[in-house]
């Protein structure tokens, strides 16, 4: 969004806030703790009296042996969407949404009488409106923003706006409309197309790595003997190395880095003309040109921190002053279908895998239950031997131990 835009913002974001007035016992007297009873803050309000009402809908019952800490959990866990807490230097309680914006306003509806009392003394309100409301102590309502960009009016639960690729964010309210003038960043575009192939690079040369690691041959890991008869760096090494070779030929490692180059390379339609990475002087070095690990890796031309690519026109630039919102265009629907892919063959497949998962975890599970199972199985049955031969063995030494002195009886008798 180029050239001159009148701008005007007439309300900030805001969260909701409460501020608790100052708890008090019963007797008048300050100095509460989290371990105060509500018994100890109202007369006649004893351990089995109630007091129920809602919080933003939610149902909360207190009786009085609730503590101060107890009843702000219960406003916790009525409302995830709120931080409630309990200052014991000021005898407050402090209720505030966790994010701006009218969404996050909250009440206390559905107060029966003695509920009254105990929020009244709790300083969490200071009565009840015609509406049957809690009237909050000490409130500030959360509020969406607004402005008015070219005569049309835009709201938010945030102070950032994003309208046509202009980004907003309101920090004060103007008195009246006011004059700005906006460009393209071109240097902007450029860095994010940039970063997007940084870590994209990084990605898949670290499949690649993963996916033609070194083959280990017949190693297995180290029993508890062998470890004994190693050094622990040796044994470090070893295990170092097994677990890099872990993925080697993985076929689902595989399918979804062939998945990932397949998206990258399809044709994209902008404005009736398919355009593909190349028209942007995006590409690879090319096989016999890159290191076994980095095949699949793009180069802008121009890039001047790529010694591939530095000594190339940088056509990518050329591109962003000239029409910038082709490549916007571009770059956003190639991300888009890279997401698509990724998310198709991460879909579900009942009883083998969940959504968004690469590996059938569940079929994973599954078998790892049943060998779990068959070896418990096995160690018992393993145990039930044991057991036996230990009986047979016990009984078998019980016996020799009587012959032997049926022996040594009968030789004393022979005078032996």
């Amino acid at each position: 969004m180029n050239g001159t835009q009148t701008l005007e913002i007439t309300k900030l974001a805001k969260a909701a806030y409460l501020t608790g007035g100052e708890i008090k016992t019963a007797s008048g007297e300050g100095g509460v703790s989290g371990d105060t009873k509500l018994s100890e803050l109202l007369d006649g309000f004893d351990a089995d009296s109630t007091a129920s009402f809602k919080f933003n809908g939610k149902d909360i019952t207190l009786t009085g042996s609730d503590t101060v800490t107890s009843v702000v959990n219960k406003l916790k866990s009525a409302n995830s969407n709120v931080n409630v807490s309990f200052d014991d230097g000021n005898d407050r309680i402090f209720i505030g949404a966790k994010s701006t914006g009218k969404d996050g306003n909250f009440d206390f509806t559905d107060i029966s009488d003695d509920a009254q009392d105990v929020l009244k003394s709790l300083g969490l309100i200071t009565g009840v409106d015609s509406e049957g409301k809690g009237v909050k102590s000490n409130y500030i309502a959360g509020q969406n923003a607004k402005i008015t960009l070219n005569g049309a009016e835009f709201e938010s639960s945030k102070n950032t706006f994003e309208i046509n690729g202009l980004t907003i964010n309101a920090q004060k309210e103007t008195n009246g409309p006011v004059t700005i003038t906006t460009e393209d960043d071109y240097d902007g575009i450029y860095d994010m197309v940039k970063n997007f192939f940084k870590e994209y690079n990084s990605m898949m040369k670290e499949i690649s790595t993963l996916y033609n690691a070194e083959s280990v041959g017949d190693m297995e890991p180290l029993t508890d003997e062998e470890r004994d008869e190693v050094s622990d760096s040796e044994a470090e090494k070893w295990e170092e190395k097994l677990k890099a070779s872990a993925l080697r030929r993985d076929s689902t490692l595989g399918t979804v880095s062939d998945l990932i180059s397949s998206a990258m390379q399809k044709g994209i339609t902008v404005n009736g003309k398919t355009m593909y990475l190349a028209s942007f002087g995006i590409s690879t070095a090319g096989y016999f040109n890159s290191d076994t690990f980095e095949r699949n890796s793009f180069h802008i031309d121009g890039d001047k921190d790529d010694a591939t690519s530095s000594g190339n026109a940088d056509k990518l630039k050329t591109m962003i002053s000239n029409n910038p919102e082709t490549v916007m265009t571009f770059f956003t629907e190639l991300s888009r279908g890279l997401y698509s892919e990724l998310t198709k063959s991460m879909s579900s497949l009942k009883d083998t895998r969940s959504i968004y998962k690469v590996y059938n975890d569940k079929l994973m599970q599954k078998e790892y239950d049943n060998y779990t199972a068959k070896i418990k199985e096995q160690e018992e049955l393993i145990t039930a031997y044991e057991d036996r031969y230990y009986s047979r063995f016990s009984k078998m030494e019980t016996a020799l131990a009587k012959l032997q002195s049926k022996e040594t009886a009968l030789s004393g008798l022979l005078g032996g």
